[in-house]
């Protein structure tokens, strides 16, 4: 899988953190106070926790239950359920197919934003996935569901880069070339159907479709900006 910048520019090596020189936040506000410039690499240090959680869990299978968000737990107490079961997987192909994501998508995200700023928002957005599917659950009485992995996160990152990076171009499979904010509502159409239709019932739609969301409200209310206005500018 490639991505690229319009012009065949990769990321990464253009000029971090410009786009927050087109929308400056307000040191003066809370909500919006931002913190200083600085890059990590979170993205990989995130990566390799998870690869190494996985790993733990392939030795000792009874540590990935105790990571799931199964809502009868969370209800109880066990509120850091809603923190931990970004952490888990289910097998090598849900960890790889997430930790891709999050190599293509995040490192291009964290560089634009700054890796305090992206590990807000990759660990808030997740978080508030994770609230909103135990709502979902509990509401419908499924009480011992286990909820696992890192794809509301992720889907809130994929949404992240196709707003900072409209014009970018992402080849599906190495050869099918697709405009960011395109795949975002191709995307967001499978997971609605598949929610509404119980395609892959094994899957958690709802928590992507949460991931999105959130990653919207978070752009629109701390970044000020919006993905709508950047998928669809007016000028052209």
């Amino acid at each position: 899988m490639g991505i690229y910048l319009s012009g065949d520019t990769p990321l990464g090596l253009n000029r971090p953190g410009f786009l927050r020189t087109l929308y400056p936040m307000n040191s003066n506000s809370v909500l919006r106070r931002p913190f200083r410039y600085q890059f990590h690499n979170a993205t990989l240090v995130l990566i390799a926790v998870n690869v190494g959680v996985f790993l733990l869990a392939q030795i000792s299978p009874g540590f990935l239950v105790n990571l799931a968000m199964v809502p009868a737990y969370v209800a109880q107490g066990r509120f850091w359920l809603l923190f931990t079961y970004m952490f888990a997987h289910g097998g090598i192909s849900h960890l790889f197919f997430n930790m891709l994501g999050l190599f293509f998508f995040g490192t291009a995200v964290e560089r634009e934003l700054g890796s305090s700023e992206f590990l807000l928002f990759y660990f808030l957005t997740g978080i508030l996935a994770g609230a909103f599917s135990f709502a979902a659950y509990a509401a419908t009485g499924a009480w011992v569901t286990f909820l696992i992995g890192a794809s509301g996160a992720i889907y809130a990152v994929l949404l992240a880069f196709a707003a900072l990076f409209p014009g970018s171009t992402i080849y599906v499979w190495g050869i099918l070339p697709v405009r960011a904010p395109v795949l975002v509502l191709a995307y967001t159409a499978i997971e609605v159907g598949s929610q509404l239709f119980s395609f892959r019932s094994g899957v958690a739609h709802l928590t992507h479709l949460a991931g999105f969301g959130f990653a919207y409200l978070y752009l629109l209310a701390r970044l000020g900006i919006n993905p709508a206005r950047r998928f669809f500018p007016r000028d052209r």
